[in-house]
């Protein structure tokens, strides 16, 4: 990835993280695909905590792939149920109820 390309690509990941809906969540993976580089969601997490400004954005409704919240941050469970998501028992969000998934085409 270029300089330029991952400019672009920051600009894509916080554009889109700030047009999540409250009560919807989307995953790391799913947005570096929207971002066009589908094999970068370790990168989009990179990006989110790393980026002056990102934390005005609702980056707690960024979960992984399979619905687990960030590791260490205490708060990302509270401001999701806030919000109204819903976890399972297994304690990651019901992706079948929240998952957002924008048309993009």
């Amino acid at each position: 990835m270029s300089p330029a390309q991952a400019r672009a690509f920051q600009d894509d990941v916080l554009n889109i993280v700030g047009q999540i809906p409250r009560g919807r969540v989307m995953t790391y993976g799913l947005i570096a695909t929207l971002a066009g580089w589908p094999s970068h969601a370790r990168l989009v997490g990179r990006t989110l905590r790393y980026t002056p400004g990102a934390e005005r954005l609702p980056c707690h409704r960024v979960v992984n792939a399979a619905g687990r919240t960030a590791p260490g941050w205490l708060e990302h469970r509270t401001l999701l149920e806030k919000e109204g998501v819903h976890f399972k028992p297994n304690g990651h969000v019901d992706l079948n109820r929240h998952l957002w998934e924008p048309d993009y085409k």
